[in-house]
């Protein structure tokens, strides 16, 4: 019969390989917990630092990178009022220079108005003269064909004009009313 368990080769066939083979796999034993354990738990407590302080570093630099962008952010909002504040300011300015600059059209153009009115009167006044001579010249040559005598004084044809001149221009109102 055949046992339950064939260990074929790996059967030890004297009793001693077993006590030399637990003697040596305690050796070992105590070997690995006093040399290979201590080296892996040192190494791993290295590791576990390394990586906890990588993990402190990390979030110290994510505490930093919130600083920063709530500075970042309190900046920006500053910029902004700063930037309506500015855009606010250029709106008055525009507004002032606007103003200015009509106040400154209406004064040019009373200016002009004030000036094309004292030309008109100018102009009026020298067209008055100048009719009062041509039609004070002719009044005399044609007073001179009515009467039949020379007004070659000029004394008499300037009052003979002017009395001429006041008829019709107290005519003229009278007239156009």
């Amino acid at each position: 019969m055949r046992p339950l368990l064939d260990f074929g080769p790996l059967l030890p066939q004297d009793p001693s390989e077993i006590i030399v083979g637990l003697v040596l796999f305690f050796i070992i034993l105590y070997a690995m917990s006093k040399v290979v354990v201590p080296m892996f738990e040192k190494t791993y407590a290295e590791r576990s630092s390394l990586i906890q302080g990588g993990i402190e570093r990390a979030e110290a630099a994510q505490r930093e990178a919130q600083a920063a962008l709530s500075d970042y952010k309190a900046q920006l909002a500053g910029a902004r009022e700063e930037a309506g504040r500015l855009r606010e300011e250029a709106k008055a300015q525009g507004a002032a220079i606007v103003a200015e600059m009509r106040q400154q059209a209406q004064e040019e153009s009373a200016r002009l108005l004030t000036n094309a009115k004292s030309q008109i009167e100018a102009e009026r006044a020298s067209a008055v003269t100048q009719l009062r001579t041509e039609v004070g010249g002719l009044a005399t040559s044609l007073a001179g064909r009515i009467v039949g005598e020379s007004l070659s004084d000029d004394e008499r044809a300037k009052r003979t004009v002017d009395r001429f001149l006041a008829e019709l221009e107290s005519q003229a109102p009278a007239g156009r009313a």
